[in-house]
């Protein structure tokens, strides 16, 4: 995917994770980057199940970004209370 589609990817996928994780106003910017992060985690933890990563703007890779953004962000509230 281009830069920019990453971009727009990242914002969406952290919009979403911030809304299942009830951690609303964060700012478009770490949306983005907790996406992006999310995608790249994702498609690794998809990885050791033997499952496809992150292909491109399709259903299957924003469900798999989500997941890795959903972790992320429960690995940094797990982190912040300690």
């Amino acid at each position: 995917m281009g830069i920019i589609l990453w971009i727009i990817f990242g914002g969406l996928v952290g919009w979403v994770a911030s809304l299942i994780m009830k951690t609303e106003g964060q700012g478009i910017l770490l949306d983005i980057v907790v996406g992006i992060v999310g995608a790249v985690l994702g498609g690794w933890l998809m990885s050791l199940f033997g499952q496809g990563a992150v292909t491109g703007f399709n259903l299957y890779s924003f469900l798999v970004a989500i997941l890795g953004a959903v972790v992320l962000i429960a690995i940094i509230k797990a982190l912040r209370r300690v």
